[in-house]
C-alpha cells in the first residue's frame, strides 16, 4: 500500500501500537491473556508477533528479559489489570537489574470507572516508577503511537531497561486515523560516538605502566557484543581479564587470560586477584554489592578507571581515576586503532605472561567441583555441574535461578561464547525456567538448561 493509499484509513489504538512493536522488532510477546489487553493481543497476531501464553506474569517478564538481554533487540510482555501488573514487577526489577530492553504494556480499567476502586483498578505509573526505567500513561489516543517510539528509544538508549506503557482496556479499541507508514522506532542504535582519544590513551598508559593490571569485564561487553574485539585487546596488552557477577560468558573461559567471575561461588584465587591489581579497568560493569565483594572492590591502593555507557554506578569509596562515557565496542575500536602505533617492552610483556600462567594456575586449581568425596544424600552437585559442562554443547545456553546452589555452576561451569549464560543479577527466585524457555524461543535450535535448587 502506497503512502497516499494508507492516509485516511482507520484503524484502533491496538492495532497501530502493535504495528509500532512490529517496527520496532518485536518478534514475541509474553502474556497471561486478559481482558483488558484483548484489543492489543489480536493486533499482534495481525502483526506475524508471535503470543506466547505463560502461567504467571512474573514468568512473562522474565522470558522477555531473557529475550531482550539475548537480542539487544526490545522486548515484549503484557499484563491485564492490577493483580497482574504486580505480579509483573518482579520479572520489571530483574529486567531494570539485568539493563534489558523490555516493553511491558498493562492493561487498565475502562475510563469512566477510574478512581472509583473498580474490579483490579491500579496507579500503574505510580507503581512501576520507582522500578523501571520510566513508566506513562496512554491517556489519548492520538498520543499512543508517539509515547510506544518513546518508549522503544528509551528502553534500548544508554544503558537500557525496561518501560511501562500503561492504556485502559476501552482506550486499545477507540477508532483513529492511520497514518502513513513511518521509519520504525529507534531501537538498539549500531553507532556510537567515539570516545575521545586522550581519555583512551589515558587508560591504556594506566594498564600499560602497571605490574599487575587486570580487567574487569560486565554485562556492557555482552549488550556490545565486544567479546572477541575484548580478547584481540587483552592479548595484545597481556592483560588477564575477570568477568563480573553473573557475566561468566563476557569472556571465553578457555581462554589462559581468564581468571573467573566475581561473587558468590567464586574461586578464593578471584578475589585475591582483584586485590593484588595495582591498576583495574571496569569495562561495561556497574560495580554492584555482588560484584565488588561487599564493595571492598577497587581496593584503596588500586588504580582505576571506568568505561560504560552510564558509568554513574560506581560503588567503591574512592573514585575512578578515569572515567569514560563510552560504549565499550566504541572504546575498544578506538583503543585497538591506538594499540597499532604503540610498542611495548618485551621484557616487562615476558613477566606478565609468567605472571598470568600462575594466575591461570590458580583459577583452574579453584574451580575444580567434582573432586571431593560425597556422603550426602542425592547427588553431588559439583559432579552434576562438571557432568553439564562434559556433555553440553558450546552453543547451549544455561540459566540459573537464586539459591546457594548456583554457586557450584559459578565455579565449575566453563562458557566457551558469549550468550551462553543468563542469570539475574537481582536475584529473584523463579527465573531459571522461564529464562531458559525465552533463551530457547530467541535462539531457535540451541538447546536451554535451567539449573534450579535449593
Amino acid at each position: 500500500m502506497s503512502t497516499t493509499e494508507n492516509q485516511g484509513t482507520t484503524t484502533t489504538v491496538g492495532a497501530a501500537l502493535a504495528e509500532g512493536l512490529a517496527r520496532a522488532g518485536v518478534k514475541i510477546a509474553f502474556t497471561v491473556p486478559g481482558e483488558s489487553v484483548l484489543g492489543l493481543l489480536e493486533g499482534l497476531a495481525a502483526n506475524h508477533i508471535r503470543v506466547v501464553a505463560t502461567r504467571n506474569e512474573s514468568s512473562a517478564a522474565f522470558m522477555a528479559e531473557a529475550v531482550g538481554q539475548l537480542t539487544g533487540r526490545p522486548a515484549l510482555c503484557i499484563a491485564a489489570g492490577g493483580p497482574g501488573a504486580a505480579n509483573m514487577a518482579i520479572g520489571l526489577h530483574a529486567a531494570r537489574a539485568d539493563s534489558a530492553p523490555v516493553i511491558a504494556i498493562i492493561g487498565g480499567v475502562n475510563r469512566d470507572v477510574r478512581g472509583r476502586e473498580a474490579f483490579q483498578e491500579l496507579d500503574v505509573v505510580k507503581t512501576f516508577e520507582p522500578i523501571v526505567k520510566w513508566a506513562t500513561e496512554v491517556r489519548e489516543a492520538a498520543d499512543a503511537v508517539p509515547l510506544l517510539e518513546r518508549a522503544v528509544a528509551t528502553a534500548t538508549g544508554g544503558r537500557p531497561g525496561p518501560v511501562v506503557l500503561a492504556i485502559a482496556a476501552d482506550l486499545l479499541d477507540v477508532e483513529m486515523t492511520a497514518g502513513a507508514p513511518g521509519r520504525p522506532p529507534a531501537a538498539h542504535p549500531e553507532h556510537h560516538s567515539e570516545p575521545d582519544p586522550a581519555l583512551v590513551r589515558k587508560i591504556l598508559h594506566l594498564l600499560g605502566d602497571a605490574r599487575r593490571p587486570l580487567i574487569l569485564a560486565g554485562a556492557g561487553v555482552l549488550r556490545s557484543r565486544s567479546t572477541d574485539a575484548l580478547v584481540r585487546f587483552a592479548e595484545g596488552m597481556r592483560v588477564p581479564v575477570v568477568s563480573s557477577w553473573r557475566r561468566g560468558d563476557a569472556f571465553p573461559n578457555d581462554n589462559a587470560l581468564y581468571l573467573g567471575m566475581t561473587g558468590h561461588g567464586a574461586p578464593s584465587s578471584v578475589r585475591a586477584r582483584l586485590g593484588e591489581a595495582d591498576a583495574l579497568l571496569v569495562l561495561g560493569c556497574r560495580l554492584g554489592e555482588i560484584t565488588t565483594f561487599g564493595y571492598q572492590i577497587p581496593s584503596s591502593t588500586t588504580r582505576w578507571a571506568q568505561v560504560d555507557a552510564e558509568p554513574r554506578g560506581a560503588a567503591s569509596p574512592h573514585r575512578p581515576e578515569i572515567i569514560l562515557a563510552a560504549d565499550v565496542a566504541a572504546f575498544l575500536r578506538v583503543a585497538q586503532r591506538v594499540l597499532t602505533r604503540a610498542a611495548f617492552d618485551a621484557a616487562s610483556l615476558d613477566e606478565r605472561t609468567a605472571a598470568n600462567a600462575v594466575d591461570r594456575e590458580a583459577y583452574e586449581a579453584g574451580s575444580v567441583v567434582d573432586a571431593e568425596p560425597w556422603d550426602g544424600p542425592g547427588v553431588h552437585p559439583g559432579r552434576v555441574v562438571a557432568t553439564l559442562a562434559r556433555v553440553l554443547p558450546r552453543e547451549a545456553i544455561l540459566t540459573t535461578d537464586a539459591g546457594d546452589f548456583g554457586t557450584w555452576a559459578a565455579r565449575g561451569f566453563h562458557f566457551h561464547r558469549p550468550g551462553t549464560f543468563l542469570g539475574s543479577s537481582a536475584g529473584p527466585m523463579g527465573y531459571g525456567l522461564p529464562a531458559a524457555i525465552g533463551a530457547a524461543l530467541a535462539r531457535p535450535g540451541r538447546l536451554g538448561v535451567a539449573l534450579a535448587g535449593d
